[in-house]
């Protein structure tokens, strides 16, 4: 056996294996991660103290910017879910565009909402108001709620600060300006696709009511939306950070770096920054300025962190998996093979994070798993500028398609909706699925134009 053909044997092996660890097995994804790259090191014939090296420097290399991006999305996120914010922002866009609109209306809640709150406790925090307009209009739920569903997904798939498009602009070294932009020139037309025509479609064909078991929560009394944060105050520091990250981008282009406008739009556009800077407002204007004690705040951030933990830990696993792919030689062999491939770089992305999503259900682990091995890819083809950012929205769109049985937003769904298995799949999966098609067909296109 040839020493690439050995490589190559390495790399295929430790990706089944870590499939089998997660699914079979039941690992979880940050050991599973961690054990897979240690033995992907040593049957590459890898010396021992540098595998461990690998592994370090994997970590440490990923999380030191992950870690700090995350976290301090969470924190921010928190604080808007905590305020209030969150019903302001979906009760005001029912307001401004009617209960006749509301389907459009909930979809670009779910589009802001997903910027600082998880997909799932965006879900969750609206899911009343889903009830109380279903049966004040006597609609199937899915009317409003794959709306609320395609806007929420698509933001967590596509735009940063999210953790899946973090970790993987991270992975392949993309700007996270590029990512932005490209993250909402495909996530607008599929969220409209996905949401409002395909949620009017499907709520014909499948009258979802309020399930019993879940009275209690359409039953919740509403807030007093007199004393919450002012629409404009949500949505201004909702868009701040995204704002100073394509502003440093931009001035990356147009201006030269001995420039004191570009130092400075650098400085404040700087991921870290800008969310350090979106954090600290959170904290004042949706905390202690609304009578919240700096205990209380404090209290609130270190909460965040619990959610926040479990995915900075699996992405920095995930580093350590790329930084040994590359270490051991194997990316660099892999990255030859795939530069080779008559398929685009754009479309090879998205199958593989396709392929990884379907088999074990998690939109992390297929990102992360997609990217460590694009990475040698984007090595080989000296890529880099704004088609690293379509290459993270293609991998997005892969990990975004076909959940199933084994994703844990099938279920949420599944149990929120009252609906049966073969519902979620016509429902939910589909929605998924025209998200993640839509999507990467999307940075296909602009791909042509750059």
């Amino acid at each position: 056996m040839s020493h690439a053909t050995l490589l190559i044997a390495a790399a295929l092996g430790g990706i089944v294996l870590l499939l089998f660890l997660v699914m079979r097995l039941r690992l979880h994804a940050f050991v599973a991660l961690l054990l897979v790259s240690i033995l992907v090191g040593v049957a590459t014939g890898m010396p021992l103290t540098d595998i461990v090296d690998s592994v370090q420097s994997g970590m440490g290399g990923t999380l030191g910017f992950v870690a700090t991006v995350v976290g301090l999305g969470a924190m921010f996120g928190k604080m808007l879910e905590v305020s209030g914010g969150v019903d302001r922002l979906a009760n005001t866009l029912i307001d401004k565009f009617g209960e006749g609109r509301a389907q459009w209306s909930m979809a670009i809640a779910g589009f802001m909402i997903a910027i600082p709150v998880f997909l799932d406790v965006g879900f969750i925090i609206l899911a009343p108001l889903i009830y109380a307009l279903g049966r004040r209009t006597g609609r199937s739920l899915l009317y409003y709620g794959i709306p609320l569903l395609a806007g929420l997904a698509v933001t967590h798939s596509f735009i940063p600060p999210t953790p899946g498009p973090i970790a993987v602009a991270n992975l392949i070294n993309a700007d996270l300006g590029y990512v932005i932009l490209f993250g909402v020139l495909c996530g607008l037309p599929a969220m409209i696709l996905a949401g409002p025509v395909f949620g009017s479609y499907i709520s014909k064909r499948i009258h979802a009511t309020v399930p019993d078991y879940m009275e209690d929560t359409a039953a919740k009394e509403p807030k007093n939306y007199d004393d919450l944060p002012s629409f404009k105050l949500i949505a201004s520091i909702i868009l701040l950070p995204l704002i100073l990250i394509l502003l440093n981008t931009v001035s990356g282009v147009l201006l030269e770096d001995d420039n004191a406008i570009y130092q400075i739009l650098g400085f404040l556009g700087n991921p870290i920054v800008a969310l350090l800077i979106t954090t600290l407002l959170a904290f004042t204007l949706l905390g202690t300025k609304r009578g919240l004690t700096r205990e209380q705040v404090m209290s609130v951030a270190t909460k965040s962190l619990e959610p926040a933990g479990i995915i900075i830990l699996v992405t920095g696993a995930g580093g350590v998996f790329k930084q040994m792919l590359i270490d051991s030689g194997v990316g660099a062999v892999i990255g030859e093979m795939m530069a080779d491939s008559a398929l685009p770089p754009i479309l090879l992305a998205f199958l593989i994070a396709t392929g990884v999503r379907i088999i074990q259900g998690s939109a992390t682990v297929a990102m992360i798993t997609a990217a460590g091995l694009m990475a040698p890819v984007i090595t080989a083809l000296n890529l880099d500028g704004p088609i690293l950012g379509l290459l993270v929205i293609s991998i997005a769109s892969g990990a975004t398609v076909l959940s199933h049985v084994n994703d844990s937003g099938f279920w949420l769904v599944n149990r929120y909706f009252g609906l049966t298995e073969a519902q979620t799949l016509k429902s939910w999966t589909v929605m998924e699925t025209i998200i993640g098609v839509v999507g990467v067909l999307m940075a296909m296109l602009i791909g042509m134009f750059i």
